[in-house]
């Protein structure tokens, strides 16, 4: 069991071959795997099955996609684990259509009664869940994920991006999951990272920070300019050996964009 981070670093490296042999299962969670890291496990690991999955720290686990379906739907988070309920819902907590996005909202027996002592951030993410009857004394509670999503026609969910993390520039909404995977798909690409950062002209301007030792930013430009629409591309790209983490071992996205936060409009900002 690991995180994405983890396993774009194991995927490049060679796996022995007792390990090829042997291993049975590998799960992902913590994020969403990068359709080249999923390639490049699959192809070392054979015989190894591969189980995409969706949790939250709040609900435990939500999603997961089985084996088999790995191959045919790479990029799905899959379906509800047995006694959970994942909803796609719009502000106003209706149902959204097929392959509409909206907000994940998770509700059965693992969500959890809030969080110690924060009343108020608990009353913002454990709300009622949605198609109760209004007026009932004590409504069941749901988590609202605060994920972006979407449901295709057979019911398999796709992680779009978190709500806080959408890129909004030249009037479009943008998830850095979608630049990230096009980055990804680059070799020496060992980490990407993908946000917003204050621009004068368009709203928020696009940020790409890659950790990789080989690969330079001509490149990456040349690679996203055939992979991503113009409202897209990154306007700034920096590269690092090493992306700061956080203490849960994700890459620390809030202290990449304070790094960032500058580089459109005073671009002479040390970053």
């Amino acid at each position: 069991a690991a995180v994405p981070p983890l396993w774009n670093q194991l995927a490049t490296l060679p796996w022995p071959d007792e390990a090829a042999a042997s291993l049975r299962y590998i799960t992902n969670s913590g994020g969403a795997m990068p359709l080249a890291t999923t390639a490049s496990l699959r192809s070392a690991l054979p015989n190894t099955k591969v189980y995409l999955m969706y949790g939250l720290t709040e609900a435990f686990r939500s999603t997961y996609l089985p084996p088999e379906q790995v191959d045919a739907r790479p990029d799905s988070m899959g379906k509800a684990i047995p006694n959970a309920e994942v909803m796609v819902v719009r502000e106003d907590g209706s149902e959204c259509d097929v392959d509409e996005p909206g907000e994940l909202v998770h509700r059965g027996s693992l969500v959890s009664l809030g969080y110690w002592g924060d009343r108020e951030k608990t009353a913002q993410r454990f709300r009622p869940a949605p198609g109760q009857p209004d007026g009932i004394p004590n409504p069941e509670l749901a988590v609202w994920s605060g994920d972006r999503v979407r449901r295709d026609s057979e019911g398999y969910l796709y992680f779009i991006g978190r709500n806080d993390e959408m890129i909004k520039t030249s009037g479009y909404r943008v998830s850095p999951g979608e630049i990230e995977e096009v980055v990804f798909e680059l070799e020496a690409i060992e980490q990407a990272v993908a946000f917003g950062a204050p621009h004068p002209l368009i709203g928020y301007g696009i940020v790409l920070v890659v950790q990789s030792t080989t690969v330079d930013v001509d490149t990456i430009l040349a690679h996203c300019r055939v992979h991503l629409p113009m409202f897209m591309l990154p306007g700034h790209v920096h590269i690092t050996g090493e992306l700061p983490r956080n203490p849960n071992g994700k890459i620390d996205r809030k202290s990449l964009s304070i790094q960032f936060a500058e580089v459109f409009t005073n671009p002479e900002s040390d970053v």
